[in-house]
């Protein structure tokens, strides 16, 4: 589901595979276009006004900064990973893109995301699970604690996150795009520390490719993470629940709600107000 600066990838460097790992990433899990549209009308309906900066942690390629400056002018935004490896590929291939005026307002920064100093934000996002790396209660408050510093007064903090009864399971799910099949494999789960290791592979031309991300977390639940945000300092977290398609699946409409339902998998964001 994600692709982050401080997990392991394939041991294939980008041009050694007969694909664009990146891209096909890129296409399989995320849909940046419709992510700052939702960031932007959930920051709006909370302080009755429009945010300007956003920082993107663990931000890989950083699409979602691109789309951001795209939306809006008046907009910047900020992408900070740990590798340079997908910040290389998002400068050659997405921030280049861009028009001079949006370059110059969209900044890549290869650090730590727990590094103090880094520009403030008016808001800040952890998407595609990448903060689930975190596994004990202390790095956890570590790193919720430099969100929360980051941010700038009347600023919002936003966490995707899954969860679900199949959790519990090892299961791989696959889904077909254009040209390829994307993999989601979950290996394993350990009820005593929650933790699990998880896979994407894809099918192209015929061909399946293991492994070429892979991801070592603890999964966290709603009510821990609600309580570890109030607990550094957050004034205020919100729930926003996504809804079911026809067919069972999620429709990937945000709600915000006061109560989830008892899927077998499903995505919410938790939205914490500075």
């Amino acid at each position: 589901m994600a692709s982050r600066s401080s997990k392991k990838i394939s041991k294939k460097r980008p041009s050694e595979l007969p694909f664009d790992k990146y891209d096909l990433y890129r296409r399989a899990v995320q849909s940046p276009k419709g992510d700052v549209e939702f960031l932007r009308d959930t920051y709006r309906s909370l302080r009755r006004k429009s945010p300007r900066v956003l920082r993107e942690d663990f931000c890989g390629t950083a699409s979602l900064c691109v789309e951001w400056v795209k939306l809006n002018p008046s907009n910047r935004a900020v992408g900070v990973d740990l590798d340079t490896e997908p910040l290389n590929y998002g400068q050659q291939n997405y921030l280049s893109q861009l028009k001079a005026d949006q370059q110059k307002r969209c900044q890549l920064i290869n650090a730590n995301v727990l590094a103090p100093n880094l520009p403030k934000a008016d808001i800040s996002v952890a998407l595609n699970f990448s903060y689930f790396l975190f596994k004990s209660r202390d790095q956890m408050k570590s790193y919720l604690r430099r969100a929360l510093a980051g941010l700038k007064p009347q600023g919002v903090a936003v966490f995707d996150l899954f969860g679900g009864s199949q959790c519990g399971d090892s299961i791989e799910d696959n889904v077909k795009h254009r040209g390829f099949t994307y993999y989601w494999d979950q290996e394993g789960f350990d009820p005593v520390s929650n933790e699990a290791k998880f896979h994407i592979h894809f099918r192209v031309k015929g061909k399946k490719y293991e492994n070429v991300f892979n991801y070592d977390w603890r999964l966290w639940s709603l009510p821990e993470l609600r309580e570890l945000l109030a607990e550094v300092g957050f004034k205020k977290t919100h729930v926003y629940w996504e809804g079911t398609a026809r067919d069972g699946s999620g429709n990937g409409i945000f709600t915000r709600v006061q109560e989830g339902e008892p899927c077998l998998s499903w995505i919410a964001y938790i939205v914490a107000e500075k």
